[in-house]
């Protein structure tokens, strides 16, 4: 790969091995200056925009984003239609409904969503989302006995289902009727089921394959929503204001990771709105346990209310997110919340002893060595519920996709992986799975599931070096830091920082713009809880900007930091208002550190 002729702030190589570059190229330079020129839109914001392939064309209508002009027609997803007019003939039935979730934010969300909407159409479903260590994922043959047991004459799977043959296969034999809607990425033998709908099907050409499952929700909801109207049920009934519920759309979309662009952004935009509002009982009172500080924003989203609702999917109850974010009576969301606050604790207790374990298992393959291209971590005692976090803190630390997989009595291994940029994970687990590896799996680019037995261990190691050792490779060629621009302590500013969030929310495919602070003087650093460090740093003519960068005391970054009190170097990271005892002030996180060549 080309590199660019000069690095920025001339680092080939940061403490972290990365080269700095410059995001924005003399095209995308262009634009920016276009934008300010005509469009009277403020230099900074203009960069950053223009970095994330903003044209300035487009510029004016990206910064107010709006579902009216981002939504397209549901009918473009294959089956939209079919899964439309049959939930509708339930609902004009009075037919009792299922609705069977995922253990995750996404099938939380999702679940709670379309069972809200029901609910308001006068239809009480029935949500059940399976345990994630007894069911694992997906529909299974006793659950939809049991569903159909109590009643269901329509089961709606939600964030799974399009990989179940067999337990969809049963529901037929039923007698049942089923509905798919979901968004991973799926073969071509499909489940005999009424419809499924999920933008990644190989058949369906809507180019909505960006939105996770609680997006695929609403519009398959918009898609009811107009059958409802045309059959004239509105009549004699109160219509649901979908928008109010776009608090839940903004949570899974964060949470599952899904690119923040076009119709994603516009719902998390939306979402916060709604959300800041305080209009969800359950939400308000997860804020609440969460001890969230100020008006809500997506990394509330992300790092304050997602991990307290997966906490019940991992180690406790699953139901508990979706039944909080259903519930309507302010003392039963409080005791949820609570719930899912504790349970969340219970889990950083675990992840604490089993990522120590896991870090030692991927020293001792990686060796004096580069390793292998991909980890594969292992043990019996890890709880299943938790390696997906170890998979994902695995990847970060050693920068290539990783496994974390917890063997049970019979040798069977339950397993998360997680990957990097330009390295297709869900594609890897799927050919795994036709190749007789792994007894099943699945997922998207950037995670997957898998089962597999003990025996196969070693055989999985070796598909995954052989398929995705080149990938890997030439990803971390291309390894780089992408700066927006360099800036001043000084020039950090609570009002710079409202300026750039107009280009928000960021996350996924909308990355937050990274600052380099050249030749600043490290004033202040301590270790700070498990394995932080916060910091100040101060400019040259004398302004200060406190920082900190998570889960690094051990790494170069936070050595340099705590050794280099008085050192000048360069600093590299983004930037946050963060509510402090009521007040708003800057915050570096810090991503990289570059020391500065000595002159001769």
């Amino acid at each position: 790969m080309e590199q660019p002729e000069r690095a920025f702030l001339e680092v080939e190589h940061s403490l972290s091995g990365q080269r700095w570059i410059e995001r924005m190229g003399r095209v995308e330079a262009g634009q920016a200056q276009t934008m300010v020129d005509e469009f009277h839109i403020e230099a900074p914001l203009a960069r950053v925009l223009a970095a994330r392939g903003v044209t300035a064309a487009d510029s004016r209508s990206y910064l107010a984003p709006t579902l009216r002009d981002l939504m397209p027609d549901p009918s473009t997803l294959t089956d939209m239609d079919v899964a439309a007019k049959r939930l509708h003939q339930s609902i004009i039935a009075g037919d009792k409904i299922a609705v069977f979730g995922d253990y995750d934010v996404d099938g939380a969300t999702s679940s709670a969503l379309l069972a809200n909407f029901l609910r308001a159409c006068g239809i009480e479903a029935e949500i059940y989302i399976p345990d994630r260590i007894f069911e694992g994922y997906g529909p299974n043959e006793a659950a939809i006995g049991e569903l159909v047991e109590n009643g269901a004459k329509l089961i709606v799977t939600v964030d799974c289902g399009s990989t179940s043959l067999d337990a969809l296969g049963h529901a037929r034999k039923l007698g049942v009727d089923v509905i798919v809607l979901d968004h991973h990425q799926v073969g071509d033998e499909l489940p005999d089921v009424v419809a499924l709908v999920n933008p990644n099907r190989n058949d369906d050409l809507s180019g909505q394959g960006h939105l996770c499952a609680v997006g695929v929700v609403f519009l398959t909801l918009v898609a009811l929503n107009r059958e409802l109207r045309q059959s004239g049920w509105y009549s004699d009934h109160p219509a649901p204001d979908l928008m109010n519920w776009l608090d839940i759309v903004a949570l899974g979309t964060v949470c599952d990771v899904v690119p923040l662009q076009g119709l994603n952004r516009a719902f998390v935009v939306r979402g916060l709105e709604i959300m800041r509002q305080r209009k969800s009982v359950g939400l308000a009172a997860l804020a609440q346990a969460a001890r969230q500080d100020g008006p809500t924003a997506a990394w509330h989203l992300g790092f304050l209310l997602g991990p307290r609702i997966n906490a019940g999917g991992r180690i406790g109850d699953a139901s508990l997110g979706a039944r909080l974010l259903t519930c309507s009576d302010r003392e039963e969301a409080q005791e949820i919340a609570d719930k899912l606050d504790q349970l969340n604790a219970e889990r950083q207790a675990l992840e604490k002893v089993m990522l120590a374990q896991a870090i030692d298992e991927a020293d001792a393959e990686i060796g004096l060595g580069e390793g292998p291209s991909v980890l594969v971590t292992q043990r019996d005692t890890w709880h299943v519920g938790v390696v997906g976090l170890l998979a994902s803190r695995l990847k970060d630390k050693f920068n290539r996709p990783a496994f974390a997989i917890s063997f049970d009595h019979r040798d069977v291994g339950t397993g998360s992986g997680r990957s990097i940029a330009g390295v297709d994970l869900g594609k890897a687990v799927r050919l795994a799975v036709e190749q007789g590896i792994l007894v099943k799996g699945g997922g998207h680019a950037m995670a997957a599931g898998i089962t597999l037995e003990r025996g196969k261990l070693a055989q999985f190691r070796s598909f995954l070096e052989s398929h995705l050792g080149g990938d890997v490779k030439d990803a971390a060629a291309a390894r780089a830091l992408k700066v927006d621009a360099a800036l001043s302590a000084r020039g950090a500013s609570v009002e710079f920082v409202d300026l750039l969030e107009k280009a928000g929310p960021f996350g996924a495919g909308n990355s937050q713009p990274v600052f380099a602070f050249p030749n600043h003087v490290v004033r202040f650093a301590d270790r700070v809880g498990e394995n932080h460090v916060r910091f100040s740093i101060g400019s040259p003519d004398g302004a200060e900007l406190r920082g900190i960068v998570f889960r690094a005391a051990d790494t170069p970054l936070g050595e340099a930091l705590l050794t280099g009190r008085g050192e000048r170097m360069h600093f590299a990271g983004t930037l946050s208002a963060d509510f402090f005892r009521g007040t708003r002030r800057v915050q570096l996180r810090l991503i990289d550190v570059a020391t500065i060549p000595k002159r001769i």
